[in-house]
């Protein structure tokens, strides 16, 4: 028995399923999950002393590596001097900064401890600015596990295959209406059926909680265009889109100034933190200044902040994001080609250093055609993978990623390893 299977039946007896967030267990994939001991660059070991390659960089934050010198110097200065104090410290000022000067759309920022709170607290805002009640969200699409958004939801409820969640108030539900991700018409009927009641359309611009999903051309832009005519108010989820895709995060690509912005993961460095940002008018709706309320015992961690702000300085030196999607690319180019030279049925969805493989399918472009692949034939993937040294999201509905600390080499190696699984699952 292993180290990971002996510390897994420990978990077990006194954690619920033995994890802390649910796609850790890999109940999606069967198998025991791999206890991590210790991480450096881009390659992680776990508890019986095994090395893999890590495409998962704790779901997105690391997007210099696990454990760079540069963040680890300043987390060892800033624990000498305090791990919290509930009380504002200049750190939050320079990270809030970085964050202001990179996102046009944001005037200010409220720092949080997590991606759910900064999206909770953003359809609060909307609400208390609007004076309406309803949302509108996008099947599939991720936004924490607040009761008002655990709705056709992805992430974890979409790989265990549960559409929503018991313990959700059906008055909570009802607030929320879905639309289809690309498709503008769903978007319309709802604002249509519902006037003058919605106050906020929450969507991932580019989703990676149901794998990753690129938007139609015009889509957001389309999107953007009808917020604006119905008086709601356009927030864009980039938790994990945001300084990674690019420095502005998605909507830099895409050229949209959604009113509200939520970030988190690659603002923390890997500690717990991320943010709710936008427009002063409908900012300066939270308290002290408005009435809509808000709070966090440890928002803007004087560790948590430290980690940001090395974390973004190293992603604002020159380069480093053409160089993110050169090795991205260089990974589904190889991808494509050994899932081609196998005659295996499967697609990948790449941008910038995100990246998932569906299997069974042509193309996905949205919830239905994500929930359309062959998960058995993911989780037969993801194993001959693991065996190969490449540590990868343990669901076929969640996004890989490629970080700086990730080499030529490394792509090359992984690619090698996914030849040779293609042609096990072709044959």
């Amino acid at each position: 028995m292993s180290t990971s299977d002996k510390l897994f039946r420990q978990a077990q007896e006194i954690i619920p399923g033995g994890v802390n967030s649910p796609v850790r267990a890999w109940r999606a994939v069967d198998g025991t999950p791999r206890f991590i001991q210790r991480g450096r660059g881009c390659r992680v070991v776990d508890a019986d002393g095994k090395e893999y390659i890590d495409y998962i960089g704790s779901w997105g934050p690391l997007i210099a590596g696990h454990a760079h010198p540069q963040v680890v110097r300043a987390l060892e200065d800033a624990v000498k001097r305090g791990t919290s104090f509930g009380a504002p410290t200049a750190k939050e000022i320079e990270l809030a900064r970085l964050v202001v000067d990179a996102v046009p759309a944001v005037d200010t920022v409220r720092l949080t401890s997590s991606g759910t709170e900064a999206t909770m607290t953003a359809l609060r805002i909307a609400r208390g600015y609007t004076e309406r009640t309803k949302i509108i969200k996008f099947a599939g699409c991720y936004h924490g596990h607040t009761d008002a958004l655990l709705v056709r939801a992805g992430s974890g409820a979409l790989t265990l295959s549960l559409p929503d969640s018991k313990g959700v108030p059906e008055a909570f539900a009802s607030q929320t209406l879905i639309a289809e991700y690309n498709n503008l018409a769903s978007v319309e009927a709802q604002l249509s059926a519902n006037p003058d009641t919605v106050a906020a359309i929450i969507i991932e611009p580019v989703p990676g909680n149901m794998g990753v999903v690129l938007p139609d051309p015009n889509f957001l832009a389309e999107l953007r265009r009808l917020t604006v005519e119905a008086g709601v108010v356009l927030i864009f989820d980039e938790v994990m889109s945001g300084f990674r895709l690019a420095r502005g995060g998605a909507q830099e690509l895409y050229g949209i100034d959604p009113d509200l912005s939520c970030f988190g993961k690659v603002i923390g460095g890997g500690l717990p933190l991320a943010a709710v940002g936008g427009r002063r008018d409908i900012m300066d709706c939270l308290a002290p200044l408005g009435p809509v309320y808000q709070a966090g015992t440890l928002s803007g961690n004087p560790l948590a902040v430290t980690a940001g702000i090395e974390t973004l300085k190293l992603m604002n030196a020159p380069g480093a994001y053409a160089r993110l999607n050169e090795l991205g690319s260089r990974l589904a180019e190889g991808l494509r080609r050994a899932i081609r030279d196998a005659g295996v049925q499967a697609c990948v969805n790449q941008l910038g250093s995100m990246i998932t493989v569906f299997f069974g399918v042509e193309q996905v472009r949205d919830y239905t055609s994500a929930v359309s692949c062959d998960t058995a034939m993911f989780a037969r993937y993801f194993h001959g993978m693991l065996e190969r040294g490449m540590y990868l999201p343990p669901s076929q509905f969640e996004a890989a990623f490629v970080s700086l600390a990730h080499g030529e080499a490394e792509i090359d190696e992984t690619v090698f390893a996914a030849t040779q699984v293609m042609q096990q699952l072709g044959s």
